[in-house]
């Protein structure tokens, strides 16, 4: 009889990456977060159009073209002019409200559209391929707003995210140096404007109707980071209790049992971290035929799909 293999700590953490793995392919969550990226990146590029008929309506092209001459001639004397994506559009149709003396006033809607980000923002944006160059792109949800849990290895996380998406320099980490994508960001959108620098002081004016879009505009960023958010919480929870599972899981087939029951591929050689098959079967693209809408398949068409994928794999090996 063969014996059982056993497992330990390090052969628990390689069997928990592969559950994760399928967890987040098949999770509705996953799929709302590219879906929100996807709806972003659309309604970004139709705001940048929008914009653009916003601001010269109210600074036509050719006062700037004047200052910017009155400038060559008179420097800031000649008026000032700044490259921005930053911007205030404000609603032209006010509502009624009640001051401190309970007298009526008008208030007037304005919403803050920027085209540059933060790296919390690209952090979300970027998730998958953060977390493909091996770097945490959770860190920071993990915290669930408690600032009190940061610790070396957050910083760290952070340092080396920050560094991978521009927004610093170091040596902790290899990056892609043909990617600058806080610079890409920052420079994606920019129209001359007229004024200060302080982009609160341009308030634009526009229609209720172009507000309300812009408004859409805003709550589609912010999806982006709440689907993030949410993806995150739905595999924690799943992962909190697989762990727990492994914890009490003495032998590899125990665990493959439980894997066999999910319909998640787990074969022995992710026991072996010098297994090049295991990097291989493992690998997210190799399993996109198994990791389907887990609301259209079956647990029994999953496990029959595990079966027959496994046996191939084997097949291979002999």
């Amino acid at each position: 009889m063969e014996k059982r293999k056993t497992l330990n700590a390090e052969k628990r953490k390689a069997i928990a990456n592969v559950f994760q793995q399928h967890f987040e392919q098949n999770s509705k969550f996953n799929e709302l977060h590219k879906k929100a990226i996807a709806t972003y990146n659309t309604l970004r590029e139709q705001a940048k159009v929008k914009m653009e008929v916003i601001v010269r309506k109210h600074q036509p092209q050719d006062d700037v073209d004047t200052i910017r001459q009155m400038r060559m001639k008179y420097n800031d004397n000649g008026g000032q002019l700044h490259h921005d994506n930053c911007f205030y559009v404000e609603n032209e149709q006010g509502r009624e409200e009640l001051d401190y003396n309970d007298n009526p006033k008008m208030v007037f809607d304005d919403l803050h559209i920027k085209f540059k980000e933060s790296q919390d923002f690209l952090t979300s944006y970027y998730r998958d391929e953060l977390n493909s160059k091996g770097l945490d792109a959770d860190y920071k949800v993990k915290l669930s707003g408690n600032y009190d849990k940061r610790n070396p290895s957050y910083y760290n996380m952070e340092s080396q995210i920050s560094e991978y998406l521009g927004f610093s320099s170091s040596n902790n980490v290899s990056r892609n140096q043909s990617i600058d994508y806080q610079s890409s960001w920052e420079n994606d959108f920019k129209l001359w404007v007229i004024g200060r620098s302080y982009c609160n002081e341009r308030m634009f004016k526009v229609d209720n109707e172009t507000f309300e879009w812009f408004r859409a505009f805003k709550v589609a960023r912010d999806n982006v980071k709440l689907t993030h958010e949410q993806l995150f919480q739905h595999l924690n929870k799943k992962m909190e209790k697989l762990k727990l599972g492994l914890k009490s899981y003495k032998y590899f087939d125990q665990a493959k049992k439980l894997a066999d029951n999910l319909g998640v591929v787990l074969n022995e050689s992710i026991l072996n971290e010098s297994s090049s098959m295991a990097l291989s079967i493992y690998n997210p693209d190799n399993l996109a035929d198994l990791l389907t809408d887990e609301v259209e398949q079956t647990k029994e068409e999953k496990i029959a799909i595990a079966k027959k994928l496994l046996a191939e794999q084997q097949a291979s090996l002999n």
